[in-house]
């Protein structure tokens, strides 16, 4: 048993040190070389430059593990221990990559600290800040209604996602689901689903949704509750895996069945913290409909993009201080809640 483990991270830490090979190629010659050294822009990828790219990926990969400096097998703890050198040479290995990770993003993002400081920039940037803070008072009302019209889109999807999120994250915890072949599969597949699901955010969700319902507040309601199902999905489950087994073992000693070992052992440990963070996930949705109503999704977020897109920066600064004030007020009463039920 414990050589086919070791064989398994064998076959991974291979895989990893592929990928590595891979990632050192593909930066080394598509932006060190041309934007570093050549100045220039690197012609399109084609699939040999690819496949060249991943033939080094293994070569890089046999080497490290012919000769034990491998990073991958350092971090699967399968490396030479006992060899200062071969540790050393794996560690380097491990520096270079985040090196050329911070080259590589500094080159990408196009960094320039000369644009940054640039006069004609400052004084575009002083344009706007100055217009920040003498907020246009006219569009105050129209504002309130669209901050209101915000926090009730993410009230409205924080309730609609509760009862989805709490019968999920039972189906998705290991310890209540690893009894039976039916239960992992289910497992697996609300895991899968759910990582899936949270992996997209909600301003794409938005933007689904508008076309699919139309451009409104119903649309971003639609769009934080399916990511909400699946944040809080994730938040539950790891909960419910946490909790003492002991409660559970008593009652299933008793001859109690499931669903009452779940409701008699599981629930009353989960109850404060589930609520703890429906809280948080509130606050959150709150953040978030400002910004999914830049596409769409109704609320301040939408009356924002359109002052903007104007250049009215006087009405902006007056959206913005409403923001950050609906914003702080949501905080702070959220984080006197959660106190209060620790």
């Amino acid at each position: 048993m414990q050589s086919n483990k070791r064989v398994l991270k064998d076959i991974q830490a291979f895989l990893l040190d592929v990928f590595f090979g891979f990632y050192i190629a593909i930066l080394g010659e598509r932006i060190l070389l041309h934007a570093v050294i050549l100045n220039d822009t690197p012609e399109p990828v084609t699939n040999a430059k690819m496949w060249s790219f991943l033939m080094f990926g293994f070569v890089f990969a046999g080497i490290t593990h012919f000769t034990k400096t491998s990073l991958s097998l350092k971090i699967f703890g399968l490396g030479a221990e006992k060899n200062s050198f071969k540790n050393a040479v794996a560690v380097n290995i491990g520096w270079i990559l985040v090196t050329l990770s911070v080259i590589a993003g500094w080159v990408i993002t196009k960094i320039s600290l000369i644009q940054f400081f640039s006069g004609e920039g400052l004084q575009s940037a002083g344009r706007i800040f100055s217009a920040l803070v003498h907020p246009e008072m006219s569009i105050f009302w129209e504002a309130l209604a669209a901050i209101i019209e915000t926090l009730y889109l993410a009230l409205m999807a924080t309730i609609i996602a509760l009862p989805f999120c709490f019968v999920l994250s039972f189906l998705s915890a290991r310890n209540l689901m690893k009894g039976s072949t039916i239960g992992l599969a289910i497992y697996t597949v609300i895991r899968v689903v759910n990582n899936f699901t949270r992996s997209i955010e909600p301003l794409i969700w938005a933007i689904i949704f508008s076309v699919w319902v139309g451009i409104g507040p119903f649309a971003g309601m639609l769009a934080l509750a399916i990511h909400t199902v699946a944040s809080l999905t994730k938040l539950y489950s790891e909960q419910i895996e946490s909790i003492d087994a002991g409660p559970m073992e008593a009652l299933e000693a008793t001859g109690a069945r499931p669903l009452q070992v779940i409701w008699f052992a599981v629930v009353p440990q989960i109850f404060l913290p589930f609520l703890s963070f429906t809280i948080y996930r509130w606050d959150i949705n709150v953040r978030m409909a400002t910004i999914i109503g830049m596409v769409g999704g109704g609320g301040i977020g939408t009356m924002l993009m359109q002052y903007q897109g104007l250049a009215q920066w006087n009405e902006v600064g007056l959206i913005v201080i409403m923001i950050a004030i609906v914003v702080w007020i949501m905080d702070e009463v959220s984080a006197r809640v959660r106190e209060a039920l620790q």
